[in-house]
């Protein structure tokens, strides 16, 4: 995903928490100007709104398990990311 999306959503999220309005992917999308349909097709968007939901109005975590949860979207997604990369090298060398 490029930054200038992520940095989209983040300044989305932080707005919307900062005005004290929900944060859901349907305000989220509206506030930055992407659709639904890519927050939603990508999991580190999800993950990084799935944050902002779990961030009380003081900054602090709610809860510790939100956070975990979080960082195990975010491995998660990494994981995936490598699996792809490493099937395109195996291809590559096949051809």
């Amino acid at each position: 995903m490029t930054s200038p999306t992520l940095n989209q959503i983040e300044r989305a999220c932080a707005d919307l928490a900062r005005n004290g309005h929900p944060i859901t992917i349907a305000k989220v999308a509206e506030h930055a100007g992407i659709s639904r349909s890519t927050i939603y097709r990508n999991p580190e968007l999800r993950a990084l709104i799935e944050h902002h939901r779990q961030v009380a109005p003081d900054g602090s975590m709610t809860t510790i398990t939100d956070e975990l949860a979080t960082l195990r979207q975010a491995v998660q997604t990494l994981a995936d990311t490598v699996r792809h990369h490493d099937a395109q090298l195996r291809q590559l060398g096949r051809g």
